[in-house]
């Protein structure tokens, strides 16, 4: 078990440094990216190799279904420069954004359903936080580079 940790946690230092040291937009590798955040997120949530093979086809399936609907909603916004929306036509935007939201908390109740079989509630209670914590160590990073590179 302690290999595992060990192994995930080099793993990730690893990736980063390779990551933070790339120089342009052009080099980003999505690859490496989805590597590093599996390493962290199992390495925060302590999971087994049996656990693990469990959760990510899992976890990987809802965080597709729920990026899709989060494009989706997005999408019913106007953009800037783009001619305002008839009442009627903003009603109608709204009452799809309320379609996909009900959508999403249906994905998210049969995620916590199906993974619940895999690692504890405390685990999945923690999840968020600690996908937050990769994506907010990512913008740091990114950060880091631009402004060492300017």
């Amino acid at each position: 078990m302690k290999k595992i940790h060990l192994f995930l946690i080099i793993f990730l230092f690893a990736g980063f440094s390779g990551y933070a040291q790339r120089n342009s937009e052009q080099d980003f590798d999505p690859e490496r990216l989805k590597a590093a955040r599996i390493a962290f997120i199992t390495s925060r949530l302590e999971l087994n190799s049996e656990q693990a093979e469990k959760f990510w086809p899992v976890y990987n399936e809802y965080t597709e279904k729920r990026e899709a609907n989060l494009k989706q909603m997005a999408s019913l916004y106007p953009r800037r420069g783009q001619a305002a929306l008839s009442d009627s036509d903003a009603k109608k935007a709204i009452e799809k954004r309320f379609d996909i939201q009900r959508k999403m908390i249906e994905d998210e109740q049969l995620f916590v359903n199906q993974v619940s079989k895999i690692i504890s509630y405390n685990q999945i209670l923690k999840l968020n936080g600690i996908a937050r914590d990769f994506t907010r160590m990512i913008y740091q990073k990114n950060r880091q580079r631009r402004s060492s590179n300017n």
